[in-house]
C-alpha cells in the first residue's frame, strides 16, 4: 500500500478491524512514520444487463434506486427500505452467478419486492415495466394485487 504522505510502498499493518461491510486497516509508513487508515472491501462482479432491444449495458445500482424511488414517490416508504429492496434484488441476481441478466428478470424481481413493500408503488412500477397499452392492463395489475399471495386458513381447510 502506498503512503499518502511520501508515496513509499514500504508500509506495515499495525491494526485490523472489521467495519460494516469491509475491513479497516491501520497502517504505518516505515519511511516517514505517517499513520493512515485503509479500507478493504470485497468486489463482486456485476452482470451485464440485456435490454429488451438486445443491447447490453453495465449494471447500474443507482439507476435501479432511481426507478424504485420514482415508483415510491409521495408514498410512506423510507429511503432505507428502498435501499434494502435494491440490496435484495442485487443479492438475488448475484446468487445466479451469471455474466448477463435480462432486464425483464430484473423487473420481475423488483415487482415482487414492491408488491410486499407498497401496492401503489407496485402499480406505478408495473405500468412502466409492463407497458400497459390501455386501462385494462391497470385493472389486471390491481386484480393481481388483490389476490392473496398465501392461502388463508379457510383455504387450507378440507371440506368434509
Amino acid at each position: 500500500m502506498r503512503c499518502p504522505n511520501c508515496g513509499s510502498n514500504d508500509t506495515r499493518v499495525t491494526d485490523s478491524r472489521e467495519a460494516e461491510e469491509s475491513v479497516r486497516r491501520r497502517r504505518r509508513c516505515k519511511q516517514c512514520d505517517e499513520r493512515f487508515w485503509t479500507y478493504e472491501r470485497v468486489e463482486t462482479t456485476k452482470p451485464l444487463v440485456v435490454k429488451r432491444d438486445g443491447t447490453r449495458e453495465e449494471w447500474d445500482r443507482e439507476k435501479l434506486v432511481r426507478g424504485v424511488r420514482v415508483a415510491c414517490s409521495k408514498r410512506p416508504v423510507s429511503h432505507a427500505r428502498i435501499e434494502a429492496l435494491v440490496d435484495e434484488v442485487e443479492s438475488q441476481l448475484a446468487a445466479g452467478g451469471r455474466q448477463e441478466v435480462g432486464s425483464d428478470e430484473i423487473g420481475r424481481v423488483v415487482m415482487r419486492g414492491l408488491r410486499e413493500l407498497d401496492e401503489v408503488a407496485y402499480i406505478r412500477f408495473a405500468s412502466v415495466y409492463m407497458r400497459f397499452p390501455d386501462a385494462q392492463g391497470f385493472i389486471h395489475a390491481v386484480e393481481t394485487i388483490q389476490r392473496p399471495t398465501r392461502p388463508t386458513a379457510d383455504q387450507m381447510q378440507f371440506n368434509l
